[in-house]
């Protein structure tokens, strides 16, 4: 008779190559190459908003302000990171 109980099966052994080393994580690496300037969006916002109101019923407007809300937000401060690293393009702006 039989106790309900299955056997596990015994364990399987992965198999190395003989022939593998350990890699140095700590190793030096190359310099990155500097980044492009970043241009911040005009309009954040475009693309959240091309998709349309969020699928929630009843609340879907006033949770699309937020998700925008919070979007805009996002790149303000990414743009204000991005220029206190000196990162920002620049633009020739003529006031005359």
């Amino acid at each position: 008779m039989s106790n309900g109980r299955r056997r596990r099966p015994p364990p399987r052994t992965a198999e190395r190559p003989p022939d593998v080393r350990p890699v140095d994580i700590w190793r030096p690496v190359p310099p990155l190459p500097d980044p492009p300037p970043i241009e911040p969006a005009n309009d954040p916002t475009a693309l959240l908003r091309s998709l349309g109101d969020p699928p929630l019923p009843g609340v879907a407007v006033v949770a699309g302000h937020y998700i925008s809300a919070v979007t805009t937000r996002a790149a303000a401060l990414a743009t204000a990171l991005a220029a206190s690293a000196g990162l920002l393009a620049e633009h020739d702006r003529d006031d005359g």
